[in-house]
């Protein structure tokens, strides 16, 4: 039963964490880095403390949800200000940007965990992540950071019936992934381009779409929502459509083939960028 391979896989993963003299857990407050979050307390209690890295390229309601689990669970949690916008090698946009900003985190964790005396940096990689274009992976491990969520064997599907079990309001959250992810490749990342997609996802959301993306495309936002919900979408196309414009955009489309995670990658794979 794939209900005992998860727990079977989880103990693995305390088991794993209580060899750990001391954890700090990048915590985005997404369902993978708040199961890690969630574990580690549970192992190491106050020898655990999970970090929110606060930038422009996270969306509020990603960082009110992170303080309010952290609250809500009991967990230490600490708020860290990251500077990436500030990194050229980041505002250009290339595909290895993910790089530069993972760079920028862990860079801030060591220096907030040497100053706690904290042992360990983790992060909330999983197993399917190695099947994706992933840059920020080759930070972690230039930087030491473990991913015991992977080494445990903890995917995707496991996760959220762990989180479920738990009572972790997380386990059906829609992917997540930082606001920075929406900008097309090669496109300068900046304050105002990640603010357009956050509030063009904002009122998506607050229409009932609560599973989407805006993908910036510099005067253009293409929009994805699960395909069963595209004519729903088309309806109230007129007030969307205006209200992107009010945001900055000058074209606003809808992707017919729907939402998919990492859908900017897929140009990488067709290799049309140097």
């Amino acid at each position: 039963m794939a209900e005992n391979d998860d727990i079977r896989r989880y103990d693995k993963l305390l088991e794993t964490l209580k060899g750990f003299d001391s954890l700090l857990v990048a915590y985005s407050g997404g369902l993978d880095s708040t199961l890690l979050a969630y574990a580690a307390h549970q192992s190491l209690g106050d020898r655990s403390l999970a970090v929110t890295a606060v930038s422009p390229s996270l969306a509020q309601a990603d960082r009110q949800r992170a303080a309010r689990i952290a609250r809500q669970v009991g967990f230490r949690h600490q708020e860290i200000e990251t500077e990436e916008l500030q990194k050229p090698d980041y505002r250009k946009n290339d595909p290895d940007r993910c790089f530069h900003c993972k760079t920028e985190l862990f860079t801030r964790m060591k220096a907030l965990a040497a100053e706690l005396n904290f042992s360990t940096l983790a992060y909330g990689a999983i197993p399917e992540d190695q099947s994706d274009h992933r840059p920020g992976a080759r930070a972690a491990q230039l930087a030491n950071v473990t991913a015991p969520l992977a080494e445990a064997g903890l995917t995707k599907p496991a996760l959220r019936r762990l989180s479920q079990t738990f009572g972790l309001e997380t386990w059906d959250l829609p992917a997540q992934a930082c606001l920075a992810s929406r900008i097309a490749y090669q496109t300068p990342v900046s304050a105002a381009k990640l603010r357009m997609v956050e509030e063009g996802e904002a009122l998506l959301k607050s229409l009932g779409f609560e599973s989407c993306r805006v993908r910036h495309h510099d005067g253009l936002a293409r929009i994805e929502v699960p395909l069963p919900r595209l004519q729903e979408l088309l309806d109230q196309r007129e007030l969307i459509s205006d209200q992107f414009r009010r945001l900055g955009f000058v074209y606003v489309t809808l992707d017919l083939m729907g939402l998919r995670s990492g859908s900017m990658n897929e140009i990488l794979k067709l290799r049309v960028l140097d």
